[in-house]
């Protein structure tokens, strides 16, 4: 283990007894629970609906000719998936310090699913029997090892900056939101309907993580594409939410925002901060759109204001400084298919292991321990 590494995009499977005594008594008969289905499978049920164990969900540990996107058991998935304490040996197996975990399942990666319920009042209880789960059970068995990470409350933008500042005194450091909320039928980005929220994050200093699929949208313009496609263009919706995002004024108007761009990948970056550049200087001349109002440059203000999250990107690595180091931060995305456990630490040496010495501390670990305000091993000695 030559460093320790910070996984800024893990996942946790969400274990059967979550919800259990979580909710107010009138409405704990409502939480989500888990069910067998007919197929031998178990899956969520929620308001009626169903929420199924999608396989690719949860496949490290299994040999590939197993992957399926078939449901699958709880008792079929390592229980590092669930479990706290197993996952804390998995993180030791893969050379991991310290995970933010986002969730796979029932809560999908943004808590869409509780803000769309029919009943708000339970919705709500159960996105914020979610978050106390997560700080009180997930995060609060090893401190040190996992980044307390809350669901949004979509419903109401409002209530939504009070839970982000009374979880961020709980010791929240992040938040998992849609990269493209008008795609979930809420307030575009572009609406300034947000801020009330942006407000509260830049104040508390949570982070807003945009994982690549909370919005359930992904660009694929043919309606027969292959499985591998979708995968494939995860990159492709990191690049239009931070355009999105770049130009909606967000950043400008909140200048302390971080936002990082979870499962996003860094290769498109670069294109990115010179096509904004570009456009600043040509396409958008000569109109009168106060789309941006700086004398910053696009590019300066996404090395300001972004992270960018790295799986395995070895071509990018030549334009680190372009992209800005020390926005750079790395991820196992465990246990998914994406996921490099438990090969972590050779993936991590592969791409980036002829840096520097404090350029490689800095992208492993340094930077998202810096961003999450978390801290990094107190006998920093990982080789072995």
């Amino acid at each position: 283990m030559r460093v320790p590494v910070i996984s800024v995009d893990d996942h946790l499977i969400e274990p059967p007894d979550l919800f259990d005594g979580r909710l107010p008594a009138p409405l704990q008969a409502g939480a989500p629970r888990v069910v067998e289905e007919d197929d031998g499978s178990q899956a969520w049920l929620f308001e009626g609906n169903r929420y199924p164990n999608v396989g690719l969900n949860a496949v490290v540990g299994r040999p590939r000719e197993e992957w399926s996107m078939d449901p699958a058991r709880f008792d079929q998935m390592r229980p590092g998936c669930f479990d706290i304490a197993a996952r804390i040996e998995d993180m030791d197996r893969a050379g991991l310090w310290a995970s933010l975990c986002f969730p796979s399942l029932v809560s999908g990666f943004c808590g869409a699913v509780y803000s769309r319920a029919q009943d708000k009042e339970l919705g709500l209880a159960c996105l914020r029997a979610f978050n106390d789960w997560h700080i009180d059970t997930w995060a609060a068995y090893a401190p040190e090892r996992i980044i307390p990470l809350q669901l949004p409350w979509l419903a109401d933008i409002e209530v939504a900056a009070a839970e982000v500042r009374a979880n961020a005194a709980r010791g929240f450091k992040a938040v998992s939101f849609p990269e493209f909320p008008a795609r979930l039928n809420l307030p575009s980005i572009f609406s300034g309907d947000w801020d009330p929220f942006f407000a509260a994050c830049e104040e508390t200093g949570t982070v807003v993580c945009l994982h690549t699929g909370a919005s359930a949208w992904a660009p694929l313009p043919s309606p027969d594409p292959p499985f591998e496609l979708l995968p494939t263009f995860f990159p492709v919706n990191a690049l239009l939410s931070a355009g999105e995002w770049l130009w909606s004024g967000v950043p400008l108007r909140f200048p302390r925002l971080a936002i990082a761009l979870s499962e996003g990948g860094i290769g498109w970056v670069p294109m990115l901060m010179d096509r904004t550049d570009y456009v600043i200087r040509h396409s958008a001349s000569g109109t009168e759109s106060t789309a941006w109002p700086t004398d910053l440059l696009p590019s300066e203000v996404l090395r300001r204001n972004f992270w960018f999250c790295s799986i395995d990107d070895p071509s990018a690595v030549v334009q680190r400084h372009v992209i800005g180091l020390d926005h750079i931060m790395v991820e196992s995305d465990y246990p998914h298919a994406d996921s490099s456990w438990p090969e972590t630490q050779r993936v991590l040496l592969e791409n980036w292991g002829a840096l520097p010495e404090d350029e490689l501390r800095a992208v492993a670990a340094g930077n998202a321990a810096r961003l999450f305000r978390h801290p990094l091993p107190p006998v920093d000695d990982w080789r072995s």
